[in-house]
């Protein structure tokens, strides 16, 4: 951990960048080596995280690469907009700042649903990506049901679509909706959360709460929030990691924590056996979060990664 520092300082050059016509905010670091050009990092944060999840990375990846980072749309201190929400609108996003800022291959950092946005622009916007480490990423494609439970479950389909969507008009309602989302919001809630996305109580800080919490009382958060659970996933491709990694030609790193109560571990090493450019490393006393949690060993994994990499075949 970086003693000292707030995260506004450790994160770099916070900076704002209108996209679309939303107002969002992207941070960058240069390498302290000044005559290093080796490959950027552009890392994309989890879901209700931001550029301030990636404090105790960016300045020991930014040693020898530089480093972007930005708040994905309805996150951080990105605008709350009412959108459709999903990983294609994310990996837009991710495009078209790359094209805007950065215009050279990087190396993908994604943690969580970020780990998903960056499989999903690697495998659109191939010209973009580099490499890519991959933080516990949540994908239960790799699982397949036996066919008798499939068959057991099919009539059972309808009755489901009905009662989700019953649900989903109470739940949703936006007088409803929006007195619960003042309750979840609270500190105290979220450290409850924040349990689960950790594994160790000593990593659930105040700086982590807060960094949780600040973002929920923007204006337009709950509309946000609401427009992510009733948006699409998907506009007709598939995402899945069981579909896109296979087709990857990219070197890969998979990080795991090995406490993760969110996304269970067993799914990592099926997720490896799907590309053999896969390098997969798991953290022991970390959970959902390992950089966060861990991020002393997650920085050396990555770096020692791209440095066999380069000795491979250079990677910038």
């Amino acid at each position: 951990m970086i003693a000292n520092f707030s995260w506004h300082r450790q994160v770099g050059n916070q900076r704002d960048w209108v996209w679309r016509g939303w107002q969002t905010r992207y941070t960058f670091l240069r390498a302290a080596n000044i005559t290093s050009d080796r490959a950027p990092f552009l890392l994309v944060h989890g879901f209700g995280a931001s550029i301030a999840s990636w404090r105790n990375n960016i300045p020991a990846l930014a040693e020898q690469h530089p480093v972007y980072a930005l708040d994905m749309l309805g996150f951080g201190t990105s605008e709350k907009a009412v959108a459709g929400y999903n990983v294609e609108l994310w990996s837009e996003q991710l495009y078209d700042f790359w094209r805007t800022f950065i215009q050279k291959p990087v190396i993908l950092v994604g943690n969580s649903i970020g780990s998903l946005v960056c499989l999903a622009a690697a495998a659109r916007y191939p010209e973009m990506v580099q490499g890519m480490v991959m933080l516990n990423l949540p994908d239960s494609s790799v699982l397949s049901l036996p066919l008798w439970l499939k068959q057991a479950i099919a009539p059972m389909q309808p009755i489901k679509k009905v009662s989700f969507s019953l649900l989903s008009c109470l739940f949703l309602s936006p007088i409803f909706f929006n007195s619960l989302f003042r309750v979840i919001r609270s500190r105290a809630l979220l450290k409850i959360w924040a349990r689960q996305a950790y594994a160790t109580s000593a990593a659930i800080t105040k700086e982590v709460v807060e960094i949780f919490s600040h973002p929920t009382f923007d204006r337009g958060a709950a509309s946000a929030l609401r427009a992510m659970i009733q948006s699409p996933k998907v506009s007709g491709r598939d995402y899945s990691a069981k579909t896109l990694i296979p087709n990857l030609k990219i070197p890969m790193l998979l990080i795991w924590g090995k406490q993760d109560r969110m996304v269970p571990p067993k799914l990592a090493p099926m997720i490896a056996r799907l590309n053999p450019q896969i390098t997969f490393a798991e953290i022991d006393n970390a959970g959902h979060c390992p950089h966060d949690e861990r991020p002393e060993q997650v920085n050396q994994l990555i770096l020692d990664w791209i440095a066999k990499q380069e000795v491979a075949k250079p990677m910038g």
